[in-house]
């Protein structure tokens, strides 16, 4: 029962200690940065009556150490030490899906959903080096429509996932639209 970390992501975890205080004998001293990186240590005061504390905006892939150390007016109590290792960025999109083509339109979608995305850019455009057009779609959404394409065209179609932490990957499929009818 001692200072440990649950809910690890990409760039969170959730600290969780044993009730060291009583809620009005003191608070917590916190501090966390990346392994053998003092320079980037971070210090918090918490509450004595807390026992959780979510950290966020850290880096992935990144192992922290955390120091936890009660500051007691009633008796001594020794610091909690623990070291967490973020998970590596997620790489999405990892696959760019085109389906439903017709001559004027067609469907885009992308896998895997992640809630590490806050939105995604869809730019398309016809080749060789037409000019392209970019839709904004909420990260909650692995699916888009573009209309208003040209017939017997072949467009290339980029992705871009926009994390939270502010980094972007993006992956492209090239996509056909069909042979418009004849007479139009």
């Amino acid at each position: 029962n001692r200072l440990h970390a649950t809910d690890v992501t990409s760039s969170s975890f959730r600290l969780v200690w044993p009730q060291l205080l009583s809620p009005d004998s003191g608070f917590y001293s916190l501090e966390y940065g990346p392994a053998g990186d003092p320079a980037a240590r971070r210090a918090l005061q918490v509450p004595g009556a807390q026992s959780s504390l979510v950290l966020t905006q850290l880096a992935p892939a990144t192992t922290y150490e955390v120091a936890l150390t009660p500051e007691s007016n009633v008796r001594y109590v020794p610091p909690q030490r623990t070291r967490v290792t973020t998970l590596p960025e997620e790489i999405s999109p990892v696959e760019v899906l085109i389906s439903d083509c017709g001559p004027r339109s067609l469907q885009v979608s992308w896998a895997p959903l992640l809630d590490t995305v806050a939105s995604y850019q869809v730019l398309y455009g016809p080749l060789p080096g037409g000019s392209a057009r970019l839709l904004q779609v909420d990260g909650g959404h692995n699916s888009t429509r573009l209309e208003h394409l040209a017939p017997n065209t072949t467009y290339l179609v980029t992705v871009t996932a926009i994390y939270r932490s502010g980094t972007e990957k993006s992956l492209s499929a090239k996509a056909c639209t069909l042979q418009g009818e004849q007479g139009q």
